[in-house]
């Protein structure tokens, strides 16, 4: 009798992993966009004051380069504004 294993893990794992130290800042932000409307509106609009008050009264923990991107980044919605931070941050 054979027996077959139910291993759900992909022999290759394409998976792109950043340490959790440097993901939560940008993470953090981008889910207080998506739960918020008022935050994303803010952080499209006038995303310096989206940066310096927050979310929920706590602070995103942004590199030196990621802040000044999400500074300088104007989108009409969350979905352009994720592309060209992304794009930015490849580029440099």
């Amino acid at each position: 009798m054979t027996m077959l294993s139910m291993d759900a893990r992909p022999v290759a794992s394409f998976e792109y992993k950043i340490p959790a130290a440097k993901r939560s800042g940008l993470h953090r932000l981008f889910a207080a966009a998506i739960v918020s409307s008022q935050f994303r509106e803010k952080l499209l609009c006038e995303p310096e004051s989206a940066l310096a008050t927050g979310y929920l009264g706590q602070t995103f923990s942004l590199t030196d380069q990621e802040n000044a991107v999400v500074r300088t980044i104007r989108a009409k919605d969350l979905t352009d504004f994720a592309q060209k931070v992304n794009q930015a941050l490849k580029v440099a």
